[in-house]
């Protein structure tokens, strides 16, 4: 039965895009609600694993793991000071395309001599999650995989899954206080941050960086591109397979819908991004990024004023548009997000 609904699922939404018609919107818990199920599996024990590493002077730096579920073991650090005692807050940083848990390690011991715990994962098929140097090899061919037989989520969906987890084991140590955990995320881990937040209230406060964006607008408005060419070759070869000798807008939205069901409809950002009200939101982005098209980005975040408006809740509420910068974090920008956090999260 449910291999059927979700058939007809995707049969109706490819009917839908190609007719040009806007579906109607899903009330923020039936929204919630799809996407849980369609990212649930079945939970194990945690399981977790956890040894010391060599640091920062006056700060504990630790390698851990968990599982996320049977088949899948999780790789993280966590950074935190050792002159500070007691229940903590955290900041969770999710790295982008081609990054690492360690590639946010200057922004965990800086977070850490604020107070904060930083802690950071592998996200799937990205650092010790693959063979070396087989980074975009395993990332492409996991996405081509999940386009021919629907198994896996490899692209935002299962990190959610994993950053949900996460949370879970986090919540099990004596150092976290559970209402104080906020994540930060960077293009790829921006989308997993807001994706994240909007369906687990567990996130006190969010930071998405240049990764808050509308899929849909930018399908039909000639603008997939540059989101595209993150998996260029997962793509080429899924067209190949059906003997596309163009990719168009409708490939692109069929084969989003086999790698990640709804990311264009009912799980795109504007339908996303305002279920994180009343929580701070801290939405971070370049004016000229191509992937996250100015546009779709607007809707975004009109849609996102008004739920938060709907909530009585406006200054919880933040907007950076980087000036002058594409798909890249500025120090004005980071600074920004650092200060933020200590605001909400008062380490």
């Amino acid at each position: 039965m449910k291999a059927f609904s979700y058939t007809f699922m995707l049969l109706g939404m490819t009917a839908v895009f190609a007719s040009g018609v806007n579906m109607q919107p899903f009330s923020p818990a039936a929204t919630r609600k799809a996407f849980l199920n369609l990212i649930d599996r079945p939970r194990v024990p945690l399981a977790p694993e956890l040894s010391k590493r060599e640091g920062s002077v006056g700060g504990e730096h630790w390698h851990f793991s968990f599982a996320a579920d049977a088949e899948q073991r999780v790789p993280g650090i966590l950074v935190k000071a050792s002159n500070f005692s007691g229940r903590r807050p955290v900041v969770i940083s999710l790295h982008g395309t081609g990054g690492t848990k360690e590639s946010q390690l200057d922004l965990l011991n800086e977070l850490a001599s604020l107070g904060f715990i930083g802690v950071a994962i592998d996200g799937r098929y990205h650092g010790e999650r693959i063979k070396a140097g087989k980074g975009a090899v395993e990332y492409n061919q996991a996405m081509l995989r999940t386009y021919r037989t629907g198994k896996e989520h490899p692209f935002l969906y299962d990190t959610v899954w994993d950053v949900m987890r996460l949370l879970d084991y986090l919540l099990t140590r004596p150092d976290v206080d559970a209402n104080r955990i906020a994540l930060i995320g960077f293009s790829k881990g921006g989308m997993e941050t807001y994706l994240t937040a909007a369906v687990d209230a567990r996130v006190a406060a969010a930071v998405p960086f240049i990764g808050v964006q509308s899929f849909r607008w930018a399908l039909e408005h000639d603008s997939w591109q540059s989101r595209v060419g993150t998996f260029q070759d997962a793509i080429q070869r899924a067209a190949k397979d059906e003997g596309e000798a163009e990719i168009k807008a409708d490939f692109v939205y069929r084969f989003y819908q086999r790698v990640m069901p709804g990311i264009a409809d009912e799980f795109d950002g504007p339908q996303m991004v305002p279920l994180i009200a009343p929580r701070p939101l801290l939405v971070i982005n370049g004016d000229t990024d191509p992937r996250t098209p100015m546009p779709g980005l607007m809707d975004c975040i009109e849609k996102t004023r008004a739920a938060y408006k709907e909530a009585k809740a406006e200054g919880n509420f933040e907007v950076k548009i980087q000036s002058k910068t594409g798909h890249a974090v500025t120090p004005e920008a980071r600074k920004l997000a650092i200060s933020w956090l200590q605001k909400w999260l008062h380490p």
